[in-house]
């Protein structure tokens, strides 16, 4: 579980560094020496931090930073907050594991008709199409451990939010 999380975190870090070096490459050659102007960096970057953000939305599962009804679950009890919880994990999967079939779907169709960026870089669209399908598989599979924690490896003094552990025995 550590490999996976140092891959995913070095992998973002990796994406957004290199977009970084891109972008500033195209900046110096466009006003300080056109001569080293590139036409393909606007291109390249977006899809880079797109990679880069769809693989990084798999940590934001892990640390409880997605989408998640924080307010609401602030103001009940532990054993409920788990309810809602499981609730949140389960629609998650539902509509993570949507995005990967659909994105699949996508990105195959993208590679059997050949589709290509307008630009003159010509890039493979179903490369670009594919961090939907994976970044949602990753999510899909974080959403998965933490219901299956949240079903089963429950601990009110760990897994609630917006109490002290002296209020969790109440």
């Amino acid at each position: 579980m550590e490999l996976w999380n140092t891959i995913e975190r070095r992998l973002t870090g990796l994406l957004g560094a290199l977009a970084l070096a891109i972008g500033a490459y195209q900046i110096f050659g466009r006003y300080i020496d056109p001569r080293l102007a590139i036409t393909w960096g606007d291109e390249t970057t977006v899809y880079i931090i797109v990679w880069g953000i769809f693989i990084a939305s798999s940590q934001l599962v892990r640390t409880d930073g997605h989408v998640r009804p924080d307010l609401v679950l602030r103001v009940l009890k532990p054993r409920h907050q788990r309810i809602v919880e499981i609730a949140n994990c389960v629609v998650a999967i539902g509509f993570c594991a949507g995005l990967t079939w659909f994105g699949w779907r996508i990105a195959v169709s993208s590679f059997d008709l050949d589709e290509r960026s307008s630009t003159g870089l010509s890039f493979p669209m179903w490369i670009y199409y594919a961090c939907l399908p994976t970044g949602a598989l990753l999510m899909t599979v974080r959403y998965l451990i933490r219901l299956y924690r949240y079903v089963f490896r429950f601990d009110a003094a760990t897994m609630s939010i917006g109490i002290s552990r002296t209020e969790v025995g109440k």
